[in-house]
């Protein structure tokens, strides 16, 4: 990305612009909650409900502007966290990390790494493929 790990952390973490990539995950995506090491934080949609729905986390670690690990605890369906239940123990917790790394000094090489399920890797890759698009443009235009 044509960007500094900067521009690439603000891109990632604040609100505005998080909602101008995450588009390529479900349109309307945003969050709720704070991206330090400790904080709860929500990724959020409004159903055809008008409820929220989406995954339930907690930043497991984050030191800027160089590395961001999110620990995926839990499904949100219809306004109800769900941390317990049989189906969210089979995979949680799961790890999505972000490392921003220096290329040169007009650079950064976004690294992702993510705990998936089989029955979800393809979706995921798709997704994360039109996502990080996007999150490069928003980036690069913030970069300027």
């Amino acid at each position: 990305i044509d960007a500094s790990q900067a521009a690439i952390w603000s891109a990632i973490t604040e609100r505005e612009n998080y909602e101008k990539w995450a588009v390529a995950f479900t349109p309307g995506s945003y969050f709720e909650g704070g991206w330090n090491t400790g904080d709860s934080i929500r990724f959020l949609i409004i159903n055809k409900k008008g409820l929220t729905e989406g995954m339930v986390s907690e930043i497991a670690e984050s030191r800027f502007p160089v590395f961001i690990s999110l620990r995926h605890l839990g499904y949100v369906m219809d306004d109800v966290d769900d941390t317990t239940s049989d189906e969210i123990r089979a995979w949680a917790p799961s790890y999505e990390n972000y490392t921003l790394e220096v290329v040169d000094s007009k650079s950064t090489k976004f690294i992702l790494e993510m705990d998936v399920v089989d029955e979800y890797h393809d979706m995921m890759v798709e997704m994360w493929q039109k996502a990080l698009v996007l999150l490069k443009d928003v980036a690069e235009k913030l970069n300027v």
